[in-house]
């Protein structure tokens, strides 16, 4: 027995069994090393892709004689080769990596993909020599020679950038899988009006990809998707202004602002209407990324505490808002009597701060409350500059 290749497959399969289900329910695959492991793309995510590619093919209306082709030129394990290319008649798959060339020949029949081509090459030398395809896929390798993670687009191999125009050539459509620490508004940029369509894919509420869609027309304004799991926000970038809907003066006039950011302001928390807004609102991940907040403000009956602040309430629920909700109790300024009337009778709290002079753990520790338990602390600051902790339990399928 081959005791390091039982090793690694054990762990391959334990991997695969929470990242990819479908893939683990498969006898007789092979798992790649750690690495190819570790950046493969999440079943979620690859079914996302395949859903995407369905629709944007579709959309390209191919002839019955032009069968619908694929060409994944940074195969790695092939995860996302595996899930898209059943949209295609003829799906290709480029990996320089001779290994996991190897492993994706044995694999991919078991999963059913008869149809797919494995080619072992450098991406930019079959790229030289491919046909004209229906579509083609990229997720550019983010480490460098020694291992490290990269993120700039010009950092990773292929560079996406460099080759746009060629790829552009070849097929009408490209879609590019990028870093999620990159900032989309830049990199829409660096690609000069290519960019149809950008997809902030996340799940379990953490930002996992960045797509691009570019195609051979010049966009000046791409639509923008923010998809985390079920929850699905889509935009044209244009029509995301910079003018954010904060809570009226009127509705939240404080009597007296705050002198200095950095002390804790202790005016009555009063104007804040807690019996009028009953309802607090956290955005999802993807929306964070995207900072597509005044879109929230446009399409949902909910108000900005401040532009900084990234938290929203409301006056009425909110069934399909895209983030979690949750029920005010009660409003506190870092006023010493309004906390502890905040603070009757808890013991444990989940806490989160946004635009707060405290982090997480020292605010915690000057509340004196345990971490857990029902009841959600969020502490940030209003338009006018006050400190505000808001008591609130956390609303699911638009109920407690």
């Amino acid at each position: 027995m081959d005791v390091p290749f039982a090793l690694e497959q054990i762990a391959g399969w334990q991997r695969a069994s929470l990242k990819l289900p479908d893939w683990a329910s498969h006898d007789g695959l092979i798992f790649p090393p750690q690495v190819p492991m570790e950046q493969c793309s999440s079943q979620f995510t690859a079914q996302y892709k395949a859903r995407l590619a369905q629709r944007l093919l579709a959309e390209e209306a191919v002839d019955d004689d032009s069968p619908a082709s694929l060409v994944d030129l940074t195969g790695g394990f092939g995860v996302d080769f595996s899930y898209m290319s059943r949209v295609f008649n003829r799906a290709i798959y480029v990996e320089q990596q001779s290994i996991l060339c190897d492993i994706a020949r044995h694999n991919f029949p078991i999963l059913g993909l008869d149809h797919a081509e494995v080619i072992n090459d450098d991406s930019t030398a079959v790229l030289d020599t491919l046909g004209r395809v229906s579509m083609i896929f990229l997720d550019p390798a983010r480490r460098d020679d020694h291992g490290s993670r990269t993120y700039a687009i010009a950092d990773c191999m292929p560079d996406v950038l460099t080759l746009k125009d060629m790829l552009l050539a070849k097929a009408p459509t490209v879609m590019v899988k990028l870093s999620p620490m990159l900032d989309w508004h830049k990199t829409v940029a660096d690609f000069a009006g290519a960019v149809h369509e950008v997809h902030i894919v996340s799940t379990g509420n953490e930002c996992k990809e960045l797509l691009l869609v570019l195609g051979r027309g010049r966009y000046a304004s791409p639509l923008v998707v923010c998809a985390n799991d079920e929850q699905v926000l889509s935009y044209k970038a244009g029509d995301n202004s910079d003018n954010h809907t904060t809570i009226s003066d009127s509705a939240l006039a404080a009597r007296n602002t705050c002198n200095t950011k950095d002390s804790l302001s202790e005016e009555s928390a009063n104007d804040f209407d807690s019996s009028h807004w009953k309802y607090l609102y956290e955005p999802n991940a993807s929306i964070m990324k995207a900072g597509c907040f005044d879109v929230l403000e446009q399409r949902f009956a909910v108000h900005h505490i401040s532009p900084n602040s990234h938290l929203f309430v409301a006056a009425e629920p909110i069934a399909d808002f895209p983030g979690r909700s949750f029920a005010i109790e009660s409003i506190a300024t870092m006023n010493k009597k309004e906390l502890k009337q905040l603070l009757a009778g808890l013991t444990h709290a989940n806490i989160a701060v946004r635009n707060f002079p405290l982090t997480v753990a020292q605010l915690r520790k000057k509340l004196k409350l345990k971490d857990g338990g029902n009841t959600y602390l969020f502490a940030t600051t209003d338009a006018q500059g006050r400190h505000l902790v808001l008591r609130t339990k956390k609303r699911k399928n638009g109920s407690l």
